[in-house]
């Protein structure tokens, strides 16, 4: 983690350092901006508790945020998201009988529309000391649930623990609340939580029913699809219910830096230069 932040602070040394000469400070209007988050991820399925929100996972966000008007912005984002869940953290006893567990690294792209409570502009004096901003969009997750076994971890979609196969990829709709403060004229520092639909319950490989463990030709399969009988207990009967109907869903909490760029739709930068220009020579 800590990794992370000097990595994110390098590149908003370097990026500022080198448009430091063509900033025109308080005066120039931006309108696209550079962000990037370090975040906190957490799995919401089948192998975790309701309640728990202390099983976070690191995650990192980079993306471009356009404003199109004071209100408005479209943000375009990728994401790498770390997720897990186990049921021997489990304090329900079916649950941590069950014995099963996973984890993914996701990766996630969305599009979103990004709408300020307080209108802003472009330039520095424009901009609100403070802001609060809600966001909506689509997007999409590619994911690959995996489990270990006597040290080694297997990917558990080849292995249909569940006897049927699935997609790695879901449609996904994030949403939610952030705020953020105005820094300089180069920077915002923002805490963002967002919440992810998706349309899948197969993040954790987990969703229906349990299969009849003979008809697993591959034993470590039969094993991962299984796992009571490493706690000494029998093994469930086929057509058992493995897991719930309820759709996955995770959440990310993010702090993060919004750097504006040099570059600027339209002409009024062009403007400034100009009529900078001409008083430089009419003095």
């Amino acid at each position: 983690m800590k990794r992370l932040f000097t990595v994110l602070l390098l590149i908003g040394a370097v990026v500022q350092l080198a448009d430091a000469q063509s900033f025109y400070s308080v005066r120039r209007n931006r309108s696209l901006l550079f962000t990037a988050g370090v975040n906190t991820s957490t799995y919401y399925g089948d192998l975790k508790d309701n309640g728990d929100i202390f099983d976070v996972k690191p995650s990192l966000s980079l993306g471009l945020l356009y404003y199109a008007s004071k209100r408005v912005g479209v943000r375009g984002e990728f994401s790498w998201v770390t997720l897990s869940g186990s049921d021997a953290n489990s304090k329900d006893e079916g649950r941590a009988n069950r014995n099963l567990s996973f984890t993914s690294s996701n990766y996630e792209f969305n599009v979103s529309a990004v709408i300020n409570l307080i209108p802003q502009g472009g330039r520095f004096y424009q901009r609100p000391p403070f802001n609060l901003y809600g966001f909506i969009g689509v997007g999409g997750l590619y994911f690959n649930p995996k489990a270990e076994l006597d040290g080694t971890k297997y990917a558990l979609k080849p292995l249909q623990t569940e006897g049927v196969s699935y997609s790695t990829f879901t449609p996904i709709i994030p949403y939610g609340i952030g705020g953020k403060i105005k820094v300089n004229p180069f920077f915002n520092f923002a805490v963002e939580a967002g919440w992810r639909k998706t349309f899948t319950d197969y993040i954790d490989d987990v969703s229906t029913r349990y299969v009849d463990n003979a008809s697993f030709t591959d034993p470590i399969a039969q094993k991962l699809a299984d796992r009571r009988p490493e706690l000494g207990l029998a093994p469930r009967p086929a057509g058992s219910i493995r897991g719930g109907k309820s759709k996955d869903a995770y959440m990310l909490f993010s702090a993060r830096i919004e750097y504006y760029l040099p570059y600027q739709f339209g002409n009024n930068n062009k403007r400034l230069y100009r009529s900078k220009r001409r008083g430089m020579y009419h003095r």
